[in-house]
């Protein structure tokens, strides 16, 4: 296993246990229903927001990564070009 797997499977452990003591947490809290209901709605606000922000930087980096890629192809194809132009022997007079 490499060490990308290893630690995405770590990550998803941290992930699932956190999740996992945030909803113990709430359980066993000596708090009446309705402030949990709200204390769980606005944690969920939150998380929304927070997430659709990281959307949002992701795909712009993505984008440029993109764009940049983009570039870069265009560049190599160009250079192979030139080195193809260059090697290719002359034709024959006819």
């Amino acid at each position: 296993m490499s060490d990308r797997d290893e630690f995405g499977a770590f990550l998803i452990g941290f992930v699932v246990g956190g999740l996992t003591g945030a909803v113990v947490a709430l359980l066993f809290a000596p708090q009446s229903g309705e402030e949990t209901r709200t204390y769980i709605k606005e944690k969920s606000i939150e998380l929304r927001d927070k997430a659709a922000e990281q959307a949002e930087l992701v795909a712009s980096k993505a984008e440029k990564l993109a764009e940049d890629a983009k570039v870069r192809g265009k560049e190599a194809i160009e250079g192979v070009k030139k080195a193809v132009a260059k090697k290719k022997p002359a034709e024959p007079a006819a």
